[in-house]
């Protein structure tokens, strides 16, 4: 049945159908609507029913306002903004900019809190309750004694507005003992706060500790061998997690992932998934096919780890017993500088050395250790001081070589 539309008498532009059963009052309710022309266009526009009621902020505003006289006072608002092009021209603009003026508030009310609680309040009470279960407990813990030791007793009870780069210094300047990773981390925590709170950091771009953490030594041809035999002799295990890493350039992490399907027999090659800076192949030596041959014969599952911890499950990082082999050794005795120690990561840093030693390909090395660019790359140019020496003393003897046949002490005439 078609709606009888009843316009109202004495108030042009307004007018109503009745609902058909439901009933408000004694009367039936009714749909009010609103309609006007501009410039011979016609606007038409439903203002809602007469159960609805006046919006109670509207009312609180003006407690005598009718229903009715709400309507055509929206008809008012409506034809002004269509006149001025500007404002709300419709119910449906109306509640988007009330809508979006309502977020706009909450989030202002939402910042405001946040900008005044307490940087201890917030790191404890959102910060890490928010990030339990989504990054590690270890790592929790870490940020937990580095804010205790070094950010707490700067910035702990300001609040989160009132932190400023003042403070990020002063902070700085208390780790003076510390290494430059150690207050990099620092400053992540802060920093991470404050996104977490989508607030603007006080930490400056100027601030962040720049350090150079690089591994600068790698192992010998003689060194690696007497290390691998000395690891056989404590651990098969760590001997062939090291062997993959002196042989293929692994780092850790990536031989804790292998699976045996990543294995391919008939090209020799170990497929590297999920990398730090994505996938690629690395080659087997003969030495790494024979070592990984012996430690299939116990029957893996193709999804079954390679290298598994004594759990079974992922190692996390390499066994304690490397450092001890390590030391006893003597491969890090009289050594201060952490740069030039030898650790489990040396042992990759010692394949891309060779591996360019012996190629001179900058290239290939970059693609075999996994490189995103080839300036962490060039490391290994530098390192190759045997490499070097060997060329200056080639280039030597091309140059005497000449010198010789030009004649000794012979003076060549150039012309002007």
């Amino acid at each position: 049945m078609a709606k009888q539309w009843v316009t109202v008498a004495n108030k042009t532009g307004l007018r109503y159908f009745k609902h058909e059963t439901r009933k408000h009052g004694k009367q039936f309710d009714r749909y009010y609507s609103v309609r006007f022309r501009i410039d011979g266009k016609l606007y038409h526009y439903g203002i809602g029913w007469l159960s609805d009621g006046i919006p109670e902020k509207v009312r609180k505003q003006d407690p005598e306002l009718g229903f009715e006289d709400y309507c055509l006072r929206l008809m008012r608002e409506y034809k002004a903004n269509v006149k001025s092009g500007s404002g709300a021209q419709s119910p449906k603009e109306k509640r988007k900019l009330e809508e979006a003026r309502r977020l706009a508030e909450q989030e202002a009310e939402a910042k405001n809190a946040k900008e005044n609680i307490s940087f201890d309040d917030y790191i404890h009470h959102r910060y890490w309750p928010d990030k339990a279960g989504k990054i590690k407990p270890k790592t929790i813990k870490n940020e937990q004694m580095l804010y205790n030791l070094h950010i707490k007793n700067e910035i702990g009870i300001l609040p989160m507005k009132d932190v400023n780069n003042d403070h990020i210094k002063n902070i700085l300047a208390g780790m003076t003992k510390q290494a430059g990773r150690t207050k990099q981390y620092a400053l992540q925590v802060i920093r991470q706060v404050y996104n977490h709170a989508k607030l603007n950091s006080p930490i400056e771009k100027s601030d962040w500790p720049k350090f150079d953490n690089a591994k600068r030594r790698f192992l010998s041809i003689e060194e690696a061998d007497r290390l691998l035999e000395a690891l056989a002799k404590h651990s098969q295990n760590l001997h062939d997690e090291a062997m993959m890493s002196l042989h293929c350039g692994l780092r850790f992490g990536e031989i804790a992932s292998l699976t045996w399907n990543c294995i391919n027999w008939s090209a020799g090659t170990i497929a590297i998934l999920n990398a730090k800076t994505g996938s690629r192949t690395a080659y087997m030596t003969a030495r790494v096919r024979e070592m990984l041959q012996n430690r299939q014969m116990r029957n893996p599952k193709p999804d079954d780890l390679v290298f598994p911890a004594k759990t079974g499950k992922k190692a996390v990082q390499a066994s304690k017993r490397f450092a001890d082999v390590v030391d006893a050794l003597g491969l890090n005795d009289g050594v201060t500088d952490g740069k030039m120690k030898i650790t489990f990561h040396n042992l990759r840093h010692s394949f891309a050395t060779h591996l360019f030693e012996t190629t001179g390909d900058l290239y290939l090395t970059q693609k075999a250790m996994g490189h995103s660019t080839i300036a962490m790359t060039q490391r290994y140019s530098h390192m190759s001081d045997d490499r070097m020496r060997q060329g200056a003393q080639a280039l030597e003897q091309r140059l005497n070589a000449n010198r010789e046949e030009a004649g000794q002490g012979k003076v060549v005439q150039f012309r002007r």
